[in-house]
């Protein structure tokens, strides 16, 4: 389910109906498939945290998910780095290495619990864990997404978030997230359609790039564990396979100018395709990389192609 119909008044954020015994939350012009927060527990938390950290480092670039363990080696590594580049990296793997160690200490004050230990909120090892993220937040600007197009730092910053924020309020911000991430879609498809299919030799794949954002809205509201995946992920891969398998049909004595135009807007094709995929996977908005595709659509769009 995308955005409300156009002619009616937006509901409130926040505003939930049922569709064919689906819930929906409305949040920023689009209904959102809803699920309800975990009851708010340490045990609940740790495996929010858990999930979360495991899916920052699986969109984040590789080599920098460091073992809590090797904080004390990474920091040294990152402070003794005087080259700008490297010095990013080393900044990433240590932010890592703080996630790790964060989410160790967060495990181990939850096995305390579990024993009938209670750790307040003021005992060191909260602090320390608390300190862990904040500061792994504050490198997380170092990070990149792994396709390199920017960094990331919704994903990165949502293990802090679990930490802090009531779990209530830590899933309305996700679904803001992801009412933000559905409009990015949107505005890369629309882009895509604008520039390419006015233009006969791209025509036909309106649909096709239509289906993919629908899809791939669906993969940006739905969670892994709902068995729904098993249907909306198969179809959104399909969907991208077809529109990198499209091939505009071109005469045979098309001159070279027109053969090259016609390749790079495949090749613009299949990087919004792309971009479409990272959004929807990541679940979080890539404003930059958007922008820049846009900017890129519209230089090519200014050239003359049937």
């Amino acid at each position: 389910m995308a955005t409300a119909a156009d002619n009616s008044p937006q509901p409130a954020n926040g505003a939930r109906r049922s569709e064919d015994t689906i819930e929906y939350v409305f949040y920023d012009g689009y209904w959102i498939r809803y699920y309800a927060p975990l009851e708010d527990t340490l045990a609940n938390r740790k495996r929010l945290i858990d999930s979360l950290t495991r899916r920052a480092f699986h969109h984040t670039e590789a080599g920098i998910n460091t073992p809590g363990k090797s904080l004390d080696l990474a920091r040294a590594a990152y402070e003794s780095e005087t080259d700008p580049q490297r010095k990013r990296v080393n900044a990433a793997m240590l932010a890592g290495a703080l996630f790790n160690r964060a989410t160790d200490l967060f495990t181990s004050i939850v096995d305390l619990g579990e024993l009938g230990v209670q750790v307040s909120h003021s005992n060191e090892l909260m602090r320390e864990c608390s300190d862990c993220f904040q500061e792994a937040l504050t490198l997380g600007k170092q990070v990149k997404h792994h396709s390199g197009c920017e960094g990331i730092d919704e994903v990165w910053g949502e293990p802090f978030k679990a930490f802090t924020m009531p779990v209530g309020d830590f899933y309305r911000s996700r679904f803001v997230k992801i009412a933000q991430s559905m409009r990015d879609i949107d505005l890369v498809a629309d882009c895509m359609i604008e520039v390419f299919c006015g233009r006969a030799l791209f025509a036909e794949i309106r649909e096709l790039i239509v289906d993919y954002a629908t899809a791939a809205r669906q993969i940006a509201e739905t969670m892994k564990k709902d068995p729904v995946i098993f249907h909306v992920w198969p179809n959104f891969v399909a969907l991208g396979e077809q529109l990198d398998a499209f091939k505009p049909a071109l005469a045979e004595d098309s001159d070279q100018m027109l053969r090259m135009r016609v390749a790079y807007g495949r090749d613009l094709i299949q990087e919004g395709r792309r971009l479409i995929g990272y959004i929807a996977s990541a679940r979080v908005p890539m404003p930059k990389s958007s922008q820049a595709y846009i900017e890129k659509c519209q230089r090519y769009n200014r050239a003359s192609l049937p």
